[in-house]
C-alpha cells in the first residue's frame, strides 16, 4: 500500500472568461490553479494556505472532482479520480468528505440534523434500516461533541459552532479516509476556533483520517498541521514540515504572511521586522511572466521576469520553494542578496 492517499500531477482548473452569447469566443481563461503536484500522506494533516482569490477552495474541490479539472491528473488511493464513472465517483466520494466554510449555508434550514446527518447513510446504503440509521446519527453526534437529543432540532436553532460541528459529522457519515476542511474555521468567533480546531485533531487521530486543512489563518494551520503548502496564484510555492516553514520560510511570500501573524507579546510584536508587499495580487486571468511572485517581491532581479522556478529543495528535509533566490550560491533568503538590490 502506497503511503500517498492523495496525489496531483499537472492539476489545472481554468474558467472561460468574458465573451458570452451562443457564438462569441471567451475572452480568456481565469487561472485557478495551474499546473500543481502535490501529494497528500495516509494519516497526515496537510495545511494549505495562501492569500484570498489564490485557488486554495479550487484545489481542494478538483480533488474531490466537485469541479472537473481542464487538465493533469488527480489519483485518490492508486486510483484515476479524473477518469471515474458515476458509480465510481459515488463510491470516491464515500471515502473523501468535505467541510464547507459557512455551516449555515451549507445545510439545508428545511431538514432537521438527522435528516442531514442521515442522508450520506441513506445515498451509501450504509447502517441499514431506520433505526439503525437513527442509531448511527446519535453516535456522530456524541462524536463531535454533541448530545443526541438534538438531533430533531433544525440548523436555526444553533450556535455557529454547533452548526459546524453538525457539518463535521455529515461529512464522517460515510466513514471517509479523506476529508477537506475548506475555510472550516472563518466564520467562527476566535473561541469556538479552538475548540472546532481540538476535536479536528482529536478526529484525525482517533479516526486516522487524512485531512486537508484550508485556510488563510498561518497560526491555526501551524498549530494543526503536520505540514504546510503554501500558494499563489493558482500554484504551490513552498511546502515542508509545519515547523520548517512556520520558522525559516524559504520564498519572500512565506515570509511576507508569517510576518502578517500577530505575536501575543507587546514588546516582541513592536521589535519585529514586518514584510509590507506592495499592490495587489495580479488577476489570475492575467499571470506575470517568469515567476509569478516578482512583481510584489522585494527581491526580484534578473531571472525573475522571464524564467519560471521550479519547487526545489532547500532549508530543513522535505522543504521544498519556489524562488530563484535559492540559485544565487551563498544566499540567504531572508537578506538581499549581493548585486540584487530590493525592488
Amino acid at each position: 500500500m502506497s503511503d500517498v492517499l492523495v496525489s496531483a500531477r499537472g492539476l489545472e482548473v481554468h474558467f472561460p472568461i468574458g465573451g458570452g452569447g451562443l457564438r462569441r469566443k471567451p475572452a480568456g481563461l481565469l487561472r485557478a490553479v495551474d499546473g500543481v503536484d502535490l501529494d497528500i500522506h495516509r494519516g497526515e494533516t496537510l495545511g494549505l494556505v495562501g492569500e484570498s482569490g489564490c485557488g486554495k477552495s479550487t484545489l481542494g474541490n478538483a480533488l474531490l472532482r466537485l469541479v472537473p479539472p481542464t487538465g493533469g491528473t488527480v489519483t485518490f488511493d492508486g486510483t484515476d479520480v479524473t477518469a471515474l464513472d458515476r458509480a465510481g465517483l459515488k463510491e470516491m466520494r464515500r471515502r473523501a468528505g468535505m467541510v464547507f466554510q459557512d455551516p449555515f449555508a451549507s445545510l439545508d434550514p428545511r431538514r432537521t440534523v438527522a435528516q442531514t446527518i442521515a442522508e450520506p447513510l441513506e445515498v451509501h446504503g450504509l447502517h441499514g434500516g431506520r433505526r439503525e440509521r437513527a442509531a448511527r446519527v446519535g453516535q456522530l453526534l456524541e462524536l463531535v461533541g454533541l448530545d443526541p437529543a438534538v438531533a430533531g432540532r433544525y440548523p436555526h436553532e444553533f450556535s455557529g459552532g454547533q452548526r459546524q460541528r453538525v457539518g463535521i459529522a455529515r461529512a464522517l457519515a460515510g466513514e471517509p479516509d479523506f476529508l477537506v476542511c475548506d475555510e472550516a474555521i472563518a466564520s467562527l468567533d476566535v473561541s469556538v476556533q479552538a475548540q472546532v480546531l481540538n476535536l479536528l485533531r482529536r478526529l484525525q487521530r482517533q479516526l486516522g483520517l487524512t485531512l486537508l486543512f484550508i485556510s488563510h489563518d498561518l497560526s491555526a494551520v501551524r498549530h494543526l498541521s503536520d505540514r504546510i503548502a503554501v500558494m499563489y496564484l493558482g500554484r504551490i510555492v513552498e511546502i515542508g514540515p509545519a515547523a520548517a516553514v512556520g520558522s525559516e520560510p524559504q520564498m519572500p511570500y512565506t515570509q511576507a504572511l508569517l510576518s502578517a501573524v500577530p505575536v501575543p507579546h507587546p514588546a516582541l510584536e513592536r521589535a519585529r521586522q514586518r514584510v509590507v508587499l506592495r499592490g495587489d495580487v495580479p488577476s489570475p486571468s492575467a499571470v506575470p511572466s517568469g515567476c509569478r511572485f516578482r512583481t510584489r517581491c522585494p527581491y526580484a532581479f534578473e531571472p525573475c521576469p522571464t524564467v519560471d522556478p521550479a519547487l526545489q529543495p532547500v532549508g530543513a528535509p522535505g522543504q521544498l520553494a519556489a524562488c530563484h533566490l535559492h540559485g544565487v550560491v551563498g544566499t540567504p533568503v531572508t537578506g538581499t542578496p549581493e548585486g540584487v538590490a530590493p525592488r
